[in-house]
């Protein structure tokens, strides 16, 4: 199975980062692996990347977050050129949703919407549905 470029947490939780840092390490599924507590840092940690190739294939994003959420990181982050945006895959993270929030990632076209915890077998699921392994 070929790894992915890198993957990109973002959870204001440093438990749920710790947690999921292990798994992914445990599953192999890449060499790199950022991690950002909030929106912002995500966004400057992106922005700090050398170029699109080092892009993330992988983000998995946090919904409610203090200060900049997930949303908001996704409506700062599809403003970027879409040369800078490579073909990232973008997973909401959540353990609840509001009708408005559910309505408003239709609309920015998330490539899907997962319930914490995350597992070895949903992973496994976001790597099969998005990278064809």
């Amino acid at each position: 199975m070929e790894k992915l470029s890198s993957v990109l947490l973002v959870d204001d939780d440093s438990t749920n980062n710790f947690l999921n840092e292990l798994l992914f390490k445990s599953l192999e599924v890449t060499d790199r692996l950022l991690v950002a507590e909030g929106g912002a840092e995500a966004l400057e940690l992106i922005g700090r990347l050398p170029g699109p190739a080092e892009e993330p294939a992988l983000i998995l994003l946090d919904v409610n977050m203090p200060g900049m959420n997930g949303i908001q990181f996704l409506e700062a982050y599809k403003q970027r050129p879409q040369a800078e945006r490579r073909a990232t895959v973008i997973i909401m993270l959540t353990t609840t949703m509001d009708a408005r929030d559910l309505s408003r990632l239709d609309e920015l076209h998330i490539d899907g919407l997962v319930s914490k915890p995350l597992t070895k077998e949903k992973i496994e699921d976001i790597l099969r549905l998005h990278f064809q392994r």
